[in-house]
């Protein structure tokens, strides 16, 4: 007989703007606002960098990015200059929350969630997420689900929208409804098939249309476009999600408590901070020809025995300094590295806006935020104007500041805060307002709801507003 006291169902929409869905378009989703009226909601502070990878695996370990040693999609593997890797399921060395449930023999169901491939074992059945190579690939667990997945939709998974960074707006829109039919028409099989003590997916729809479209419903954005023909397309996008959700309610344990979560949020796109083209003027990167168009750092002749710093891009920074001692050819001795980490962050901090306005970018330290910092972490984690602006890692600009992503076209970044709603049928709250609440208290709380211990040693702790 399993251990778990309750079942839990979870719902995850990556990158959903809590202004969007508490504020503005609540009463455009029947569903959600159903379980905010009857439930606790909050604003849910992200980690530290707030991106998809670490910020999810952080909800479901309890454990901060330098905990699990992930400060990113891509993470050095060592302090060479060149070495990177993607970050996948087997870098996950803590028990998730599915983990745990099913040490308590409790069935799980998991389907979508971020850093699932390579797909590991489970007490129940997964389907594994964006960073499954294709359809393919072994993408779920027990091996014969792949077969049952393929013989509920209609051609190939979806895994991820391809290129999604592109000018094709309406190709991409077709291509996330695709993949969001196919991966809720899957959540809908498994669970019609099987009663599960823990059930989670997260779709991923949300995130790729903001970064897409942005600008067409945002007069905020630099580049809006007003009377864009898919001005709507982010509102339709999160009414279809919300019905979504009420097709997974219908089917979900009548006392089950329902959560419906965002990693983090979303925001307009300002522009980009050229963090290596700063380096440079600064003169912490020397490079030995300065490239004549945009070229990745990667593919310029760095003159790693002239250079202090360099940076990396994406929706925030990541800058690292070139140790003697702990880099093939650092410059910066041991003993002078925090006041060449101070300098650098302070340079970087002073950076003005393109019209000369202060930015509120803010440097932080990794062991400043996390309670341990483990495999190789930046030297410095860059906000850059509470990321309204991303971070661009080429060179090749002649300029400090650029209006387009250098990976291509995109509209928005991420936000601090994504959204967190609870409904316990039980115990019905009548829409009561916590804000905010902690990413690293969600797997806490739902294995408290799920009446189990949280593993020793993790950095957050059951909601205790919520009576778990």
């Amino acid at each position: 007989m399993t251990a778990v006291s309750r079942p839990v169902l979870v719902v995850g929409f990556d990158g959903a703007e809590p202004s969007l869905v508490f504020d503005a378009w609540l009463d455009d989703l029947p569903t959600i606002r159903s379980l905010v009226q009857q439930g606790t909601y909050a604003r849910l502070e992200s980690t530290i960098p707030a991106i998809t990878v670490p910020a999810w695996a952080a909800m479901l370990t309890g454990r901060d990015p330098g905990q699990l040693g992930l400060y990113g999609f891509r993470n050095r593997l060592d302090h060479s200059y060149d070495r990177l890797a993607i970050a996948d399921s087997t870098n996950i060395r803590y028990p998730r929350v599915w983990d745990v449930v099913g040490a308590a023999d409790g069935r799980v169901g998991v389907v979508s969630v971020p850093q699932t491939y390579p797909v590991q074992p489970v007490n129940g059945d997964l389907v594994s997420c964006f960073l499954t190579p294709g359809p393919e690939s072994r993408f779920a667990y027990p091996l014969g689900l792949k077969a049952d997945v393929q013989s509920w939709i209609d051609g190939d998974l979806l895994v991820d929208v391809p290129d999604f960074r592109s000018t094709d707006k309406e190709r991409i829109v077709r291509d996330i409804y695709r993949m969001a039919d196919q991966h809720f028409e899957i959540c809908r099989q498994l669970m019609r098939r099987n009663r599960y003590d823990f059930f989670m997916t997260v779709d991923m729809g949300v995130d790729r249309i903001h970064h897409a479209l942005w600008k067409t419903m945002d007069p905020r954005h630099p580049d809006y476009v007003p009377g864009h023909p898919l001005a709507n397309a982010i509102h339709d996008y999160y009414v279809y999600a919300d019905g979504q959700l009420a097709s997974l309610l219908e089917l979900a344990p009548h006392d089950a408590v329902v959560i419906v979560v965002s990693d983090h949020g979303g925001q307009a796109m300002q522009g980009g901070l050229c963090v290596n083209e700063s380096l440079v003027t600064t003169g912490d990167l020397t490079v030995s020809a300065y490239p004549q168009g945009v070229t990745p750092l990667a593919a310029v002749d760095v003159d790693w025995q002239q250079t202090t710093a360099w940076g990396d891009g994406g929706y925030y920074g990541r800058v690292f300094l070139n140790v003697e001692g702990r880099e093939p050819r650092g410059t910066i001795p041991a003993a002078q590295y925090e006041t060449s980490r101070v300098r650098v962050a302070r340079d970087l901090e002073a950076v003005p806006g393109p019209d000369g306005e202060a930015l509120g970018t803010h440097a932080f330290r990794p062991e400043e935020l996390y309670r341990e910092v483990r495999n190789v972490a930046p030297d410095l984690v860059m906000y850059f104007g509470a990321l309204s602006w991303r971070s661009v890692g080429s060179l090749g600009h002649r300029s400090v500041w650029t209006r387009e992503n250098d990976t291509g076209p995109d509209d928005a970044n991420h936000a601090q805060h994504g959204i967190f709603v609870v409904y316990d049928p039980l115990h019905p709250d009548g829409g009561r307002r916590l804000d905010p609440v902690s990413i690293y208290d969600v797997g806490p709380t739902l294995l408290a709801f799920m009446g189990l211990k949280s593993p020793e040693g993790i950095r957050g702790k059951p909601i205790p507003e919520l009576g778990s």
